[in-house]
């Protein structure tokens, strides 16, 4: 089942005098953020009253928050989207809905591991699926992702010679 609610980004600190927040985003682009008037802090809503990108880092205002001081209670905190409020291009997924699917091999013809996380790194995104002989690696690219559908609860991948644990 999906989740209502979705983890966005972490606030890290504060930003200039009045009072905004700056949250390292966990999307594709800070500006995903800027979409929405609303975040969940600690399950209780906030309204945000501006959001623009700075540095790589969403900056928001957040009602009730009006200086330095009162924000800096919000460091460290998990800002939540819901999902209702979040609209995806097609064909593409929020990697919360896939950490901890079943990943099935195509070449294999058999179910490899769980998704137990996706590493963002510089040369891009790795699947890391927890076998049973360990973990497997797996560029996120078209070459080896053959498709994902939280809503099935599957990942399709097709691995090559020598990747993960072979039979």
């Amino acid at each position: 089942m999906l989740k209502e609610y979705l983890e966005a980004g972490k606030i890290v600190g504060t930003f200039g005098v009045l009072g905004e927040v700056r949250i390292l985003p966990w999307s594709d682009s800070p500006d995903f953020l800027r979409g929405f008037s609303r975040v969940f802090i600690d399950g209780k809503e906030y309204k945000l009253l501006r959001t623009r990108v700075h540095k790589g880092m969403a900056l928001a205002l957040i009602e009730g928050f009006a200086n330095p001081e009162d924000a800096m209670v919000l460091k460290n905190k998990t800002v939540m989207i819901a999902r209702a409020d979040a609209a995806l291009p097609e064909g593409r997924v929020f990697v919360e809905d896939l950490i901890g699917l079943p990943v099935f091999d195509l070449r294999r013809g058999r179910v490899i591991g769980k998704l137990a996380e996706v590493m963002n790194l510089p040369a891009g995104d790795v699947y890391r699926v927890a076998g049973e002989k360990g973990d497997i690696l797996i560029p996120a690219v078209p070459a080896f992702l053959r498709g994902a559908d939280p809503e099935k609860g599957e990942i399709r991948v097709e691995t090559i010679e020598g990747m993960g644990d072979e039979d």
